[in-house]
Order: structure tokens, then sequence, then C-alpha cells
């Protein structure tokens, strides 16, 4: 069964005029269909305002869909009854990560969603324990998070989520706010739950180096699911994300650029590695 399933589903956010009138704005997502399967890595990009964070919110039944179905792990999310199965189902991390941590201890903060769920005590340690080392955090447990960097902080965050046993991990454009090093901390984190854990993982974001160990990745503009593919396939298409306000991985672009200059490579180079096997069997084993 799919993790999570996304039907027709369209979102209008409501505004008031200034006469009070409340009314609806055009679609934010407009007739999405997406299916994830479980243990799946699934990247989301999109510039600003393309929705891809709209759509991230219906996933934790944050929001639910104007038109159309949004399922999580086999749960309607318009079904309020069902509010606490899906959010235990699927977690959300956001852009801030202290916008979400709000213990004055590390360990205190991990431990808050289990204490919600009435874990007892001894489960509730072992949770936060498995939960820091899982991140690589475990040697920060007795500090105050007000003195982590933002890369820490975030994986402080993801912490939090994952000791409440979540199938599927939403990370809502989760380095948005952070340096190179952090970003990089983060995705590896993500990455190793999902490849090690079997953690189902959706990583909204528009760091086009971040989805290159993805599944499958899915595209969005004017609220719509334009591409669908792996990695190789949607990067493949330079002047089609181009023409979407969208960049491709540095070392894909330096590709396609020697490739126009008459240099057979084929396309969608994703790593520097890749490049320099291909540039290696053009030069006749030499090495480049």
């Amino acid at each position: 069964m799919s993790i999570i399933k996304i039907k027709d589903m369209i979102y209008r956010y409501l505004k008031v005029d200034d006469e009070g009138n409340t009314q609806m704005e055009e679609p934010a997502v407009d007739g999405v269909d997406l299916e994830v399967q479980p243990g799946e890595f699934i990247a989301i990009l999109g510039h600003n305002g393309s929705g891809k964070s709209t759509l991230a919110k219906h996933i934790n039944a944050i929001l639910t869909p104007t038109e159309g179905t949004v399922w999580v792990d086999g749960h309607d999310t318009k079904d309020v009854s069902k509010l606490w199965q899906i959010r235990k189902a699927a977690g959300m991390v956001f852009q801030n990560p202290d916008n979400q941590i709000i213990g004055t201890v590390v360990d205190e903060d991990v431990a808050f969603g289990p204490e919600n769920m009435g874990m007892p005590t001894e489960k509730i340690r072992k949770r936060v324990e498995e939960s820091l080392k899982a991140v690589e955090m475990w040697e920060y447990r007795s500090h105050s998070p007000n003195k982590l960097s933002g890369g820490q902080k975030q994986r402080v965050a993801i912490a939090g989520v994952i000791a409440m046993h979540p199938k599927c991990i939403v990370l809502d454009e989760p380095t948005a706010m952070l340096d190179p090093n952090g970003r990089h901390e983060v995705v590896e984190t993500a990455l190793k739950l999902n490849k090690e854990d079997g953690v189902t993982v959706l990583l909204i974001t528009h760091y086009m180096e971040e989805v290159i160990h993805a599944d499958r990745v899915f595209v969005m503009d004017q609220g719509k699911v334009v591409l669908q593919g792996t990695p190789r396939e949607i990067f493949s298409q330079v002047e089609t994300l181009r023409r979407l306000r969208l960049d491709v991985p540095q070392v894909t672009m330096l590709a396609y650029e020697l490739k126009k200059r008459g240099i057979e490579l084929p396309d969608g180079i994703l790593s520097l590695e890749e490049l320099r096997s291909e540039l290696n069997k053009l030069a006749g084993g030499k090495r480049v």
C-alpha cells in the first residue's frame, strides 16, 4: 500500500478584500496526482511560489484539500478523527529549526513528542538516545539548542520527529536557512534515515545538488507537477528547467556546456566522478 497517495488535489487560500469579504485565490496547488511507496526518497523541486510547500503541508494535514483527496498511510486527511494517526505516520520538519525546537536542553526537546504520546519514561529515554544517535547528535544531548549551529539545530529537529517513529518524514526546505556545511549535514542525515532505516523521505527544496540521490523527482510550476522522473531524467532537460526558472547541479551544467561544444558526453551527468569517468573514456583510458 502507498504511504502517500494524492488524487486530483486542488488547494486555494482564502483572502479578505478591503470590504471584509472572504474569497478564494487562484489555486496554489492545482490538480496534483502523486503516489509515494514506503521506503522511497522523493524530492520535490520548484521555484518560490510554485506550490511545493503548500503541497508538503497537506501530507501532515496542516492543510486539507479544497478539492480532491490526500491519503497518508491509508487515512484521508480530511477525516479529523484520523489526525493523530496521520501525524504519527508523517512527521514534518520545517525551514527554520528555531520554530520547531521548544526545549531548553537538546534531550528534553527530543523527548517532547514521545511524552505527548504517553510513552513510559524508560521508553522515552530509549527513543531519545536512538534518535540523537541516528542524527549523530548524542554527544550534544545536554547542550542548549541556542548554542548549536544551524545544521546541528536542524538535526535536533529531525531527531525530535524520528523519536516518534514516523513511517515518513517530510522536510520542507530544511536547508533554506543554512550554510553549505549545514545543508550537507541535513541531507546526509535524511539519506541515512532512508537508506539504513527505511524511512520514507519527501524532501522539498530548490537546491539541485540535494536531490541527485533521490529515487524520483517531481518538479512543480504554478501549482502543477510539470515534470517527474529520476534525477538523471530530470536533469537531462536543461533547457526545460531553465524555462521553469530552475538551475541544474553545477557538474551537470558543465557537462552540458562541454557537450554543446562537441564533446560526446551523455545527458544528465550528476557527479564529478561520473564526469571524470566519461572524460577518461574519451581520452582512451588516460586519466583526466
